[in-house]
């Protein structure tokens, strides 16, 4: 007889931030702030003790790519404007982001837990699905055994949901964040997933929740009450009946642990809608962390690219996209920022936009011939 399915999503806690504490183990407990293409690393002073910079001492524009949990509790959150962020946490440390780190790191923790559970589905930097059906270990035992082979390897928490599919267990691993361990079984869906806000739905973004909202649609349990047809009527067939199976704890993907890509991408959902000219310097940087952070899974995956692409979705919905053929295979995240520069200038910008993607396409095994393109910095409509 056919086992019931068990996923379990494993979530890196503050991940970025909480790499910076492995090498500032003075500032735990602090809030830290990481971000900025202008923030420095601590100096020493002539005693000998670490002087770091402070928030409210940032100059330029530039976001957060993340924060501790004590800045969060202050009101700073990854993606948000630093100069906002100064005037919520002035005197939050302000580190530089270290990404060769980070990518050490997810080594590390992604290994360790290979060594535990070998059907893991990588789904970026800081998180990864595994599929634990087939382990003949209770949840819980299973994923303190998992948690306890990440610190071991790394020194990092991680957070664990385990559930019967990929959509309920990764809503659970952010409830009881951090170092949290949630296990939920379908009987549980009224009672622990309903009464969470919708957009605790990994696909409902800021423009749908606010759409679901004006419906008088709020919370998880109240989108699973609506209509269907009402959803169909409102988001179109295809988004209206997901609606209706997510909200009802739904979801049968697989656990992927091999396949051949056809493309890789990044994307970013704005959590407000920007403008091309008034929010440029926070486009500019957002989309050089997409191209750099594509180079580094590109890197990762061993891949190289030949057909390079963009997408931006305007504040009206409107999604265009445009792409380009290249001489050469290139994985180099400063070249797939020039290749991407050269499709963004094809793209007619005259509203805002809410969403902004680069997609490496045309795959093929990485060789000594992909190779970087410059620096990528040639100038841009943002």
């Amino acid at each position: 007889m056919d086992r019931p399915r068990r996923i379990a999503h494993l979530d890196m806690d503050a991940f970025f931030a909480s790499v910076e504490l492995l090498s500032f183990p003075e500032l735990i407990g602090h809030p830290v702030v990481v971000g900025g293409r202008n923030a420095i690393l601590p100096t020493t002073d002539a005693q000998g003790q670490k002087q770091f910079a402070r928030l409210n001492q940032y100059a330029g524009r530039g976001v957060v790519t993340t924060s501790t949990y004590e800045a969060r509790a202050l009101g700073v959150f990854s993606g948000m404007g630093l100069m906002k962020s100064a005037i919520l946490a002035p005197e939050a440390i302000l580190l530089p982001a270290n990404f060769e780190a980070y990518r050490h790191y997810s080594r590390l923790f992604k290994a360790a837990v290979l060594s535990v559970a070998p059907q893991v589905e990588d789904r970026g930097i800081d998180e990864i699905y595994i599929d634990l059906t087939d382990i003949d270990e209770d949840s819980p035992a299973l994923a303190r055994r998992i948690k306890q082979a990440v610190t071991d390897a790394t020194g990092l928490s991680c957070s664990i949901g385990v559930t019967p599919n990929k959509l309920l267990s990764k809503i659970c691993s952010d409830l009881d964040k951090p170092d949290g361990i949630t296990i939920l079984s379908v009987d549980e869906i009224p009672g622990r997933i309903w009464p969470l806000a919708a957009k605790k739905i990994n696909g409902i973004g800021p423009k749908a929740n606010q759409k679901l909202a004006s419906m008088n649609i709020h919370t998880i349990g109240e989108l699973a009450a609506a209509p269907v047809e009402m959803l169909v009527a409102q988001f179109g067939r295809t988004t209206g009946l997901w609606l209706n199976r997510v909200a009802h704890g739904l979801d049968d993907r697989p656990v992927v642990t091999e396949s051949e890509p056809k493309s890789i991408s990044r994307e970013t959902t704005f959590e407000r809608d920007l403008h091309v000219k008034h929010d440029r310097a926070m486009l500019t940087e957002i989309f050089t962390g997409l191209c750099m952070r594509l180079g580094d899974d590109l890197a990762r995956k061993g891949y190289a690219s030949r057909t390079i692409g963009i997408k931006l979705k305007y504040a009206d919905f409107t999604v265009v996209t445009r792409d380009l053929t290249l001489p050469v295979d290139i994985s180099d995240g400063a070249a797939i920022r020039k290749a991407a520069g050269e499709c963004l200038r094809r793209v007619p910008i005259q509203q805002k936009i809410r969403l902004l993607g680069v997609r490496a396409g045309s795959l093929s095994p990485a060789c000594a011939q992909a190779i970087p393109a410059g620096s990528g910095q040639a100038d841009l409509p943002f």
